[in-house]
């Protein structure tokens, strides 16, 4: 198995052209991976239902967008930005 540090040296050897072709071939792997996973979730009836999709979302954190206060203790107004 090679170390990682190795495998970077391996990468930096290889011509310009190269580079760019395993960098693409790369790409091109990713894609049809993200691609195939989909059919084969529905092929295999791993497609979440809605009692899934609602449970997730019970246990997803939840983001709450809170006004700034500026240093006279007021929150921004009307959307505006009060950075000094």
């Amino acid at each position: 198995m090679y170390a990682p540090a190795s495998v970077y040296i391996s990468f930096r050897n290889l011509s310009p052209r190269a580079r760019v072709g395993v960098g693409l071939g790369l790409l091109a792997w990713g894609a049809i991976g993200l691609h195939l996973s989909d059919r084969a979730e529905e092929r295999y009836g791993l497609t979440p239902t809605e009692d899934d999709k609602a449970a997730l979302a019970k246990v997803l954190p939840r983001i709450t967008a809170v006004d700034r206060e500026t240093s006279d203790g007021r929150g921004d107004q009307q959307g505006q930005n009060n950075q000094r």
